[in-house]
């Protein structure tokens, strides 16, 4: 959405300066089940404007604190105020997008909007005039026709989103609504709702991506039912008091375990992996980057570089949650005993050569070729409804192929015998444990399903739910876990019978940043005993860490290699700018130059130019026209998300071309 002069210097007034009075007041918040305390002594405050992120771990109560601000279930005690009345008679007022996911997918796009419209009682006039307005700012204004199931992800929050808006709601809700959604239309949605706080909508969000959680003007860090800080972003990094070291090296893992015992003896508070670097948290940076240099010298580990910073939300998060002991342990997977094939790395464990998928006339799958070796790690990463799910359907025979020809395991033919499923592991996209079975009955299930020697059985079960943190709740049902939880357990599921190859498809969806963590540990792990692994996952700074990958766009793989090859192969360069005002500053520069060179991240702009000496003097003038102080610029590597998006949209602005 773009704003002239004036309307950014309103954004301004309504992102920074709130009223004195709040729309929402939660003081000493208590809501408990039983024996089981699930909010405790919970109180912050929502201002008009403010974008106003609630961020937890799974099982921390935000999901419990949402339904009881949105009106659909009383609190146990506290104080709660919403706009001035209690939370239930404030309704008509208040959007709720819910984590589960709530439009009805036998109707059309129109049909969903003139449903909830009948619902919350909207005049035709206003139903016609919001429809037009939000399905613009969605992108979905010229396909009200279709089906709601026959959107992808991406477009299926962006339905709700607006479903959730026809009411023209003073305060919206929006519990993890861009779960699952693929980083182009993540980065898309976050822009709406910047134009919505804009025209003075007050959001309250919660979200697992710290990044995009950056964007909030205030965020309230919840753990086990509480609330521990609530501050802007510079708030919450001054209050750590820690800055972090950027340590990029070629053996990530090697380097770990060598700075891993310096923890809290030598100044060095946290190591954390990120892909390909390590975030090395510190109070002095000086003393600190000589220590890590001295100690990877004498551990005979190169050195690429290293880089002071300030912390992100995510290093803030996951400091906070470690200082609780809240990390979950690093357990691997007790092995059975039973003798294996050799797993030789040059061999190649999933091929496929000319894949093609058709349903009708829609081509799903094009052309798709891969060579997936043992021991690699292997991503295809693509939008909603580029194929990617298709194609792992297929590879692990749910779906025959329309043509084209597929190894697994050295085999090309009877590739649906029982001898070659019981060799692969697979975790869906969509949760499929049984929600009216408990988490023991899943387990023993699979166990079953997979073959796994009765012997090992309860050892492989007790290794689940210990790496879970479900001991002692294995009786629960597994209907009644956070999603985070869920896909924990399908994780265990997946592996207990010690896969030779291994289909992940979105493992980490809806996981909080401590528990992907743990994921990516146990990936690594069964990688490294020789497990071919083809992973899709919408978290791209953790894509870092597959060996290869390849980008997936309308069925087709369109770029393939290394993640450091990837970044590398992308023309431009990319300019991080900061400025005195971010939002304002991107809605402008979108006029000027393709969406998806312009990005925010944190409190920095990201820039894609193809001639920065003869282009940044050009971005100066556009900023300076419009009163934004452009305070600094230079010139930093491409992330993978970076990348990931401007491959996407120039395939896809190829491809219009092409048509055109």
């Amino acid at each position: 959405m773009a704003y002239t002069q004036s309307s950014t210097q309103n954004l301004e007034l309504k992102t920074q300066t709130f009223p004195e009075v709040p729309l929402i007041q939660v003081e000493n918040l208590q809501k408990t089940y039983g024996q089981l305390v699930a909010v405790r002594n919970v109180s912050f405050e929502v201002f008009a404007g403010e974008i106003f992120g609630l961020i937890g771990p799974d099982g921390a109560g935000k999901t419990t604190t949402f339904h009881i601000l949105g009106g659909v279930m009383e609190a146990s005690s506290g104080a709660i105020d919403v706009l001035g009345k209690k939370p239930r008679n404030a309704r008509l007022n208040i959007g709720y997008l819910t984590q589960q996911f709530s439009l009805y997918l036998d109707l059309s796009i129109d049909e969903n909007l003139r449903y909830t419209a009948g619902l919350r009682q909207v005049s035709e006039a206003d139903f016609q005039q919001r429809r037009a307005k939000y399905l613009a700012l969605m992108g979905l204004e010229t396909i009200g026709d279709r089906l709601a199931g026959q959107l992808s992800g991406g477009m299926k929050q962006k339905l709700a989103l607006c479903c959730a808006l026809i009411p023209q709601p003073q305060i919206l809700l929006l519990d993890e609504p861009t779960t699952g959604v693929d980083p182009v239309s993540r980065r898309e949605f976050w822009d709406v709702l910047a134009a919505l706080a804009s025209e003075g909508m007050t959001i309250v969000v919660a979200t697992p991506y710290l990044d995009e959680a950056e964007r909030c003007n205030r965020i309230a860090l919840m753990y086990e039912g509480e609330i521990h800080e609530v501050g802007t972003l510079t708030q919450l990094r001054d209050n750590l008091g820690l800055q972090r070291l950027e340590v990029r090296t070629k053996d990530i893992t090697a380097t770990e375990t060598a700075l891993m015992p310096l923890i809290n003896s030598t100044g060095i508070v946290d190591v954390q992996t990120f892909g390909d670097r390590l975030d090395v948290m510190v109070a002095n940076p000086q003393q600190a980057e000589t220590l890590v240099k001295t100690t990877l010298t004498q551990q005979k580990i190169s050195l690429d570089s290293i880089q002071t910073t300030e912390a992100t939300l995510e290093n803030v998060f996951v400091a906070r949650l470690r200082q609780q002991g809240s990390d979950p342990p690093f357990i691997p997977l007790p092995k059975s005993g039973a003798k294996h094939q050799v797993l030789d790395s040059s061999n190649i464990a999933i091929g496929a050569n000319n894949l093609r998928k058709t349903f009708g006339d829609f081509h799903a799958v094009k052309g798709v070729n891969l060579d997936i070796h043992y021991g690699e790690i292997y991503g295809l990463l693509g939008a909603n409804g580029a194929g990617k799910t298709t194609t792992i359907k297929i590879l692990c025979g749910l779906l025959p192929p329309t043509s084209g020809d597929i190894s697994l395991a050295g085999k090309t033919q009877d590739l649906r015998s029982g001898d070659l499923r019981r060799r692969i592991g697979y975790m869906s996209q969509k949760f499929t444990l049984y929600d009216d079975l408990t988490v023991l009955e899943n387990l023993e299930f699979y166990c079953g399903v997979y073959a796994v020697p009765t012997r090992s059985r309860r050892q492989k079960i007790d290794w689940v739910l210990e790496t879970c943190g479900l001991v002692g709740q294995e009786k629960m049902l597994t209907g009644r876990l956070p999603g985070g939880w869920k896909q924990r357990v399908a994780f265990g599921a997946s592996v207990m019978h010690e896969p030779e190859i291994l289909f992940l498809d979105e493992p980490t969806s809806g996981v909080d940043p401590l528990a992907r963590r743990q994921f990516w540990r146990l990936i690594n792990d069964f990688a490294r005993q020789g497990t071919a692994i083809l992973v899709t996952t919408h978290y791209l700074e953790e894509a870092e860490q597959c060996n290869r990958m390849g980008f997936m766009v309308a069925g087709e793989v369109v770029m393939q290699g290394s993640p450091s090859e990837i970044k590398a192969a992308q023309p431009g360069q990319l300019i991080e700018l900061r400025v005195d005002r971010n939002q304002q500053a991107s809605d402008l520069l979108k006029e000027h130059l393709d969406g998806w060179r312009v990005a925010i991240f944190g409190d920095r702009l990201h820039v894609v130019l193809d001639h920065p000496d003869i282009d940044i003097p050009t971005v100066q003038t556009i900023l300076s026209n419009a009163n934004i102080h452009l305070r600094s610029f230079r010139p930093v590597p491409f992330s993978l998300e970076d990348a990931f998006i401007s491959v996407v949209q120039r395939t896809e602005q190829g491809t219009a071309h092409a048509a055109n």
